[in-house]
């Protein structure tokens, strides 16, 4: 008999985070916007070069607004980490991020709790292209970017079944953001795509949330050939992590031999026929040289085909919020407390 899942309790503490860095524009307006389903508002002054901290301060009278300020310019993810930390020592149990430029409506906030609270997921993220008809409000260099980042983070992350990886309109359970190793995380603009990896290394659920996103007067800090190679290197790195991760170190299955095997045949398929090819000087190879090269790749890649089936199966599906200690230390039990 199925049990139900995990709720909590019908009145969450939520927090807010606000990286703030060049956005005293916009960032009054944003936590006007924010409802009362939130019960405390963190602004992470990034070092900010416009003083948005002292801005908030200033100008905002909102009780639950906290002002959180970074000594030096850690990045976007530097600064959520930051908020994140200090939301938990608050005793928060949802912690929302939102940017502070405008562009994320405050007023979806409920719609990325709601799954958490429900036991339905850990970790929820915006999905700018769920409604196709709203796609064409969104720059052209930003889709085609986000089609191509999208693909390298459902390979390195393992969540095949999400998009827009780079939206930083997310909600996250308290317990898993508690478990996550912080001095590991990308600080900069890499920080949610590399969030979404050691997510899966917990092996949290994550959903997408249907949103539009609203492009204003708002002035991106973002380069994209400042960051494609940070983007490039973190992927590969995450997507060979995760698979000695998850397909040897903590686990072995049929999956890890046909990633290994697949793996070793083409490269032993390549590798012969590139050396016949080299030591035969033009002359034609012959039909036993072309099987042997050939056979060993097309069975290799038929493994691997079978091995990418199952990881694309192997998503997350059942939420670990609920089952994780609300202390990461008291996953450390001694053998006397064991037994």
């Amino acid at each position: 008999m199925h049990s139900a899942p995990n709720r909590m309790h019908a009145d969450p503490r939520v927090a807010v985070v606000i990286p703030s860095y060049r956005v005293t524009r916009h960032v009054l307006d944003v936590i006007a916007r924010i409802g009362k389903e939130c019960q405390l508002i963190f602004v992470v002054d990034d070092a900010c070069p416009d003083g948005s901290g002292q801005y908030v301060l200033d100008h905002c009278k909102d009780p639950r607004v906290r002002v959180v300020r970074n000594p030096k310019n850690l990045g976007v993810g530097g600064a959520v980490m930051t908020g994140y930390r200090a939301a938990l020592a608050e005793g928060a149990e949802i912690l929302v991020k939102i940017d502070g430029d405008g562009q994320m409506p405050p007023e979806l906030l409920g719609r990325f709790i709601r799954p958490i609270l429900d036991g339905q997921a850990d970790y929820t993220k915006g999905n700018r292209f769920y409604d196709l008809s709203m796609v064409r409000s969104m720059p052209t260099i930003r889709l085609l970017g986000n089609a191509g980042l999208s693909f390298m983070s459902k390979a390195s992350s393992g969540y095949w079944d999400i998009f827009d990886p780079t939206n930083g309109y997310t909600a996250i359970h308290a317990r898993v953001a508690a478990h996550l190793p912080y001095g590991r995380i990308s600080e900069r603009y890499f920080f949610e795509s590399d969030l979404l990896f050691r997510l899966n290394t917990l092996r949290a659920v994550v959903i997408d949330i249907p949103m539009v996103a609203r492009y204003r007067d708002e002035v991106s800090n973002l380069r994209i050939s400042r960051i494609l190679g940070d983007f490039l290197f973190g992927h590969l790195r995450n997507f060979g992590k995760r698979l000695f991760y998850n397909y040897f170190l903590r686990d072995m299955s049929a999956a890890s031999m046909q990633l290994l095997f697949g793996l070793l045949l083409v490269a032993g398929g390549v590798g012969y026929g590139a050396f016949k090819w080299l030591i035969q000087d033009g002359a034609p190879a012959t039909a036993g040289t072309v099987m042997l090269a050939a056979l060993p790749i097309i069975l290799g890649l038929q493994m691997l085909l079978a091995f990418l089936m199952w990881d694309m199966q192997s998503v997350p599906r059942l939420p670990i919020g609920s089952r994780l200690p609300s202390d990461p230390d008291s996953l450390n039990v001694d053998a006397g407390d064991r037994a």
